[in-house]
């Protein structure tokens, strides 16, 4: 069995419980296929949902890394007026002193966000997969560890105000490889003096593949 599959991931799954279940499901329903291998191309958080695609067999697996590099977009809800330790709604919640400040409008937030366009550094947050000195920085965060981390270059091709009504706005972002959403709430609440993390999201595109195309992991067919 080799093939690609298109999933659509859970809220409070981690892309590994996909991973496993998939295998698990594909090992019980063919003793001989104990040994199958299954992987996954790009990581999504567990708060997040959305378009993951899964290889399944030795070459698939292998190949797996060519979805990586390509251009993802997302849909986020951002809320504004407070932050949050992990940057997204998993972390301490802690609500921003405003006083004597005014709300953004929809105009100022509209310009803020141009201001993320193009090709730029991006520091990964502490909680992150990202591995640093064979360790995963939300394992040293959960530790209470904090580590140098060097910024990477990204790009965001496309930035869309989508909505807004306080203290929710939600954004479309079309990005390279290796964005985190996260830390564009964060900086995004920083420009505007008011805080903010990032609430929800949603991968909707990997390359041309497309989060309407996929399934639920309980659906996905053998």
């Amino acid at each position: 069995m080799e093939k690609y599959i298109l999933i659509n991931k859970p809220t409070g799954w981690t892309s590994f419980d996909v991973v496993a279940y998939i295998r698990n499901r594909i090992r019980a329903s063919d003793p001989e296929k104990k040994k199958i291998k299954v992987g996954h191309a790009g990581t999504l958080d567990p708060f997040a949902s959305g378009l993951l695609i899964v290889g399944v067999g030795r070459e698939a697996t292998r190949n797996i890394d060519s979805f990586k590099a390509l251009p993802k977009t997302y849909v986020a809800t951002i809320r504004l007026g407070a932050v949050s330790d992990t940057l997204d709604s998993d972390g301490v919640i802690t609500e921003s002193d405003l006083s004597g400040k005014t709300r953004p409008d929809f105009s100022q937030i509209e310009k803020t966000l141009q201001s993320f366009l193009g090709p730029q550094k991006q520091i990964p947050p502490m909680y992150s997969a990202k591995k640093i000195g064979g360790k995963r920085l939300y394992m040293l965060a959960r530790q209470g560890i904090e580590v140098k981390r060097e910024p990477v270059d990204i790009e965001i091709y496309d930035l869309k105000l989508v909505g807004y009504s306080w203290p929710l706005l939600k954004i479309e972002v079309k990005c390279s490889a290796g964005t985190y959403i996260r830390t564009i709430a964060d900086d995004l609440g920083q420009k505007l003096g008011v805080g903010a993390y990032c609430e929800e999201l949603s991968r909707t595109r990997i390359g041309n593949f497309c989060l309407e195309d996929a399934v639920l992991p309980e659906d996905f067919k053998l």
